[in-house]
């Protein structure tokens, strides 16, 4: 059953980098596959600059293997990693991978090898943005309760234009009661919710998904949650 809702977009900006998904630890991980030594007595403001500068010591192609290989682990064979490490240099796999569950680890892959290579690979865009969500009828919120990806991604396309990417890909996914793809278009989700029945939603995404929100300031839309 579909509830209705209001809704108002808060901030919208562009961003580059993924927030927090890069780590300490994950730079260092990467200092000892390309074997730096003694990578964990560095000073932690020089560790991201020098698992950087370890990256350009590669071709490009060779940088892109390792971090690939390391995001990844063993998701990829040796053949589809040395074939990926020749599309990420002029495809967006962010946004062109067929596998979605892929698409927010192909752009933090993206990012890395970016500021490494200073524009050798395709420049990573995403978005973040915050909206309010206010109910319409008691209780309404509810059905953001348990996996809230699949309303909200309902909810927002409410408010997007009919030819959005996501209403021509999943207009059935929309309308039907299962989207599992919702979880893998929404990258990073915070909720926040008080006692007057509104709800904060804070989302990382492609911009390939959500560009058009840019242009919403607010709007009124139904949604539901899956089955």
């Amino acid at each position: 059953m579909n509830k209705k809702f209001i809704v108002n977009r808060i901030n919208f900006k562009t961003i580059s980098a993924l927030p927090n998904f890069w780590t300490e630890a994950k730079y260092l991980d990467l200092l000892e596959l390309m074997d730096y030594e003694n990578a964990k007595t560095l000073d932690p403001s020089e560790i991201k600059d020098m698992c950087l500068m370890s990256l350009t010591d590669n071709e490009p192609e060779d940088a892109a293997k390792i971090v690939l290989t390391y995001v990844f682990g063993s998701s990829f064979n040796k053949g589809q990693i040395d074939n990926l490490s020749n599309e990420i240099l002029k495809e967006k796999l962010w946004e062109e991978y067929a596998d979605l569950s892929k698409h927010e680890e192909f752009f933090a892959v993206h990012q890395l090898l970016y500021d490494a290579f200073e524009g050798t690979f395709p420049h990573p865009e995403a978005v973040s943005f915050q909206v309010r969500i206010q109910e319409t009828a008691k209780n309404g919120l509810s059905i953001f309760s348990t996996e809230p990806e699949a309303p909200l991604v309902r909810l927002l396309v409410g408010g997007l234009p009919d030819n959005n990417v996501i209403h021509r890909l999943f207009d059935n996914k929309i309308e039907g009661d299962a989207f599992p793809e919702a979880k893998d278009i929404l990258w990073q989700l915070n909720i926040q919710r008080n006692d007057a029945g509104e709800m904060l939603a804070t989302v990382a995404s492609s911009l390939y998904w959500f560009k058009n929100l840019k242009y919403v300031d607010g709007f009124e839309a139904e949604t539901h949650a899956d089955a």
